[in-house]
């Protein structure tokens, strides 16, 4: 698994792109290990991870969602869902960009502190949120929002993540 940043001025840490690397792999691995071959994948999968402000977020916002609001992270997958993503995968003639995340600094800053969890954990939790929308997750029913957090948190754990982190 590759992770592409794009973080101008550099607000991400060297210990956050540590464990967002270590999430995506970790999310990677459980979510396909299943899956027959995956283990012996030629290509590398790649996610790029681009962090704004809040005036880009918005933007962005409005443009692909329709709202025009600050959120605190947005995801853009390059596969309709799981299938889709999983038969790329197995293609071993190039390697799959599984799709890009873009987080607002500021926006994460503001949560860490209303919910108390610190900025590493915020943008972890950011982070694999986002990575499971690329893998196909969604959170509209309170079913799929269940096993989408259960998911989110069992990475999270694995990498050593708490809520109070």
């Amino acid at each position: 698994m590759q992770i592409v940043f794009s973080d101008e001025p550099g607000r991400l840490t060297p210990e956050m792109q540590r464990l967002m690397e270590q999430a995506a792999e970790e999310a990677f691995r459980t979510e396909f290990d299943k899956e027959a071959g995956i283990e012996s994948l030629e290509n590398d999968p790649e996610i790029g991870v681009t962090v704004v402000d809040d005036n880009t977020i918005r933007e962005l916002n409005r443009d692909y969602r329709g709202n025009d609001s600050v959120t605190d992270v947005l995801s853009f997958p390059q596969f309709e869902g799981h299938a889709d993503l999983l038969a790329d995968l197995m293609n071993d003639e190039a390697s799959t960009l599984i799709g890009d995340v873009v987080i607002c600094f500021e926006q994460a800053e503001r949560q860490a502190e209303e919910y108390g969890t610190g900025m590493t954990r915020e943008m972890l939790y950011l982070f694999v949120h986002s990575v499971m929308h690329l893998f196909g997750y969604d959170h509209m029913e309170e079913d799929e929002k269940a096993v989408m957090r259960a998911r989110e948190e069992e990475v999270l754990a694995a990498i050593g993540v708490s809520r109070g982190k």
